[in-house]
């Protein structure tokens, strides 16, 4: 789950980190409002989506009167932003941050992520604010410094001291440096997140260290533990597919291609996308139906996988172990006729019953493509959606 900018910063504000004083605003007016507010002489008007890369695409804008506020927020509110995190088409911007402007000495980054190969959480730094990390670590490596953090002693003053030095933060602002990386780390223990970035971390011409920016995702499963969190959910920036799946507990997510994929198993869902891009064509979803799936819940992916334009063919793989492959064949027989289907449909089973589950879809007098193995899953659907023949 992700939050906006100023949501994150409030977290972190409650752990210590320093941040500029802003206010969140839902129209032009609440915009002007928060400027008067706070004060100025200077203020940033920025976009609210869940995407990086806003002030490239013109999302983040400066402001040196309430006039001017006034305008760059009419100009940012209900924009489709575009950035090289959104699709083409962009996501429309319905909250702005009204911020206090910053005097920007340097730039810096940090953030923390579970390291899967240490098995700790570990704190990334570099004196390369402003950048995506992505490019840092592909054309500056050797700027990129790391400490995998003990869980028994968190982050301890020697190790955020000596990180703060690496990146170029003068000795007079180490403290309150180790105050921002201290405040991060506890931040992402406490509140069970899978990322927590500030990019930039500034320091100002006074030598004050400050958090410019602030992203927070949060891991799904741990967040009945922390209703506070979900709270923050903003639904207009998730998929709605991926919202009405959730809500069957489907494991959905949208992808650009035009073959519908229903398996059971994440493992083997990532198999079968890989088969359908080996034999040349672009899966159009994630989607795993778990070892508990019912005939409602089968419809239900179906009726969401329709709800796609682009779709052309649909994949059902199924390996029938805790599943069976006669119960998956009454829901693909069921959802067919409640959707009254009109895309090509293969499915290929195996396992428990699987004889049963072919029966029962070559008796159900629908146009179903049985498959006998992953290969020919493959180029049957891939065929079908190109609308070649198949049988």
């Amino acid at each position: 789950m992700k939050i906006h900018e100023y949501q994150g910063k409030e977290i972190l504000k409650k752990y210590g980190v320093a941040v500029p004083r802003s206010i969140p605003a839902f129209s032009v007016d609440e915009a002007v409002e928060a400027a008067t507010k706070l004060g100025g002489p200077v203020w940033v008007v920025k976009a609210q989506i869940h995407a990086g890369g806003r002030g490239k695409g013109g999302g983040v804008k400066v402001a040196k009167s309430i006039d001017d506020v006034r305008a760059r927020a009419s100009e940012i509110l209900g924009m489709q932003l575009v950035t090289h995190q959104t699709s083409p088409e962009g996501q429309k911007v319905r909250r702005l941050l009204i911020e206090d402007g910053a005097d920007i000495k340097k730039e810096l980054y940090v953030g923390m992520v579970v390291d899967r190969v240490t098995q700790h959480v570990t704190l990334m730094a570099s004196s390369e604010g402003g950048m995506d990390i992505e490019e840092v670590a592909a054309h500056t490596p050797e700027k990129i410094f790391k400490v995998a953090i003990d869980p028994a002693t968190g982050l301890t003053d020697a190790e955020a001291d000596e990180i703060a030095a690496k990146i170029g933060v003068p000795s007079a602002s180490v403290p309150q440096a180790r105050a921002a990386f201290q405040g991060l780390y506890k931040a992402f223990w406490d509140t069970d997140a899978s990322l927590a970035e500030i990019n930039p971390l500034i320091l100002t011409g006074k030598g004050d260290v400050i958090a410019l920016d602030a992203k927070l995702n949060f891991d799904s499963n741990a967040l009945f533990r922390h209703p506070e969190i979900v709270a923050y959910r903003d639904l207009d920036e998730e998929d709605p597919a991926e919202i009405e799946a959730s809500k069957f507990d489907l494991a959905y997510i949208s992808l650009d291609g035009d073959i519908g994929c229903l398996v059971n198993g994440a493992g083997l869902a990532m198999a079968t996308m890989d088969t359908i891009k080996l034999f040349g064509g672009e899966p159009a979803n994630f989607l795993d139906v778990g070892g508990g799936a019912t005939t409602e819940k089968v419809t239900e992916a179906f009726k969401i996988m329709l709800k796609n334009p682009h779709l052309k063919a649909i994949l059902v793989n199924i390996f029938g172990g805790i599943m069976k492959c006669d119960t998956i064949a009454e829901g693909v027989i069921a959802a067919s006729r409640a959707v009254s289907l009109k895309v090509p449909l293969v499915v290929r089973m195996k396992g428990t019953n699987e004889e049963i589950g072919r029966k029962l879809l070559a008796e159900s007098g629908l146009p179903i493509i049985s498959a006998n193995n992953m290969t020919e899953a493959g180029e049957k659907v891939v065929a079908a959606a190109r609308g070649n023949a198949v049988h």
